[in-house]
């Protein structure tokens, strides 16, 4: 099957995860021109891979990015994945969050944006404001290296968390206090 077959008959949105079909479609259409311009062979397991990770909201990790795809294409490996999130990161068409962790998280949403993080589940969101955007890289962090991209996360416990009986609050590597 061709890969322009393949991507008709698997054409899909995601409600669960909130990202529309239009952003969707405008990642796959960006995948898609990186990777011919990078002669990087298209593939439905590339493909695949990269639409799990373009329509979460979730920032999925390399497990949970594979348990997705896996009801599409129960032949793809775990390695598969993870070969390919090295590959998408290098080609620049994802972001890797983390560690987190066990494990690093993968976002596609490239446009400048921040994150929040649950420090008892581990669950990451985007926030977005103007506010964020233009705070100033201290002028000693230059003198460490060229400053490529800045981040803010912030770290708290979300509400389904904080309505639950709590646990102990997971510190920045994974162990409770």
């Amino acid at each position: 099957m061709s890969l322009d077959s393949y991507l008709q008959v698997n054409r899909w949105k995601d409600a669960r995860t909130g990202v529309g079909g239009a952003e969707v479609a405008r990642r796959l259409d960006h995948f898609r021109a990186v990777c011919r311009q990078a002669r990087v062979r298209l593939t439905p397991q590339r493909l695949e891979i990269f639409r799990e990770v373009a329509a979460s909201l979730d920032h999925p990790d390399a497990e949970t990015v594979y348990r997705g795809i896996r009801v599409r294409m129960p032949t793809v490996s775990l390695d598969t994945v993870y070969r390919t999130l090295s590959l998408l990161r290098d080609l620049g068409l994802i972001t890797a969050l983390g560690p987190r962790r066990e494990s690093v998280r993968f976002d596609a949403n490239l446009q400048a944006h921040h994150h929040y993080v649950c420090m008892r589940c581990g669950r990451t969101w985007d926030i977005e404001g103007a506010d964020l955007n233009t705070r100033k890289i201290p002028s000693g962090v230059r003198e460490l290296g060229s400053v490529v991209t800045a981040q803010i996360e912030v770290q708290g416990v979300c509400t389904a968390c904080s309505e639950r009986p709590s646990g102990r609050t997971r510190t920045k590597g994974g162990a409770k206090p």
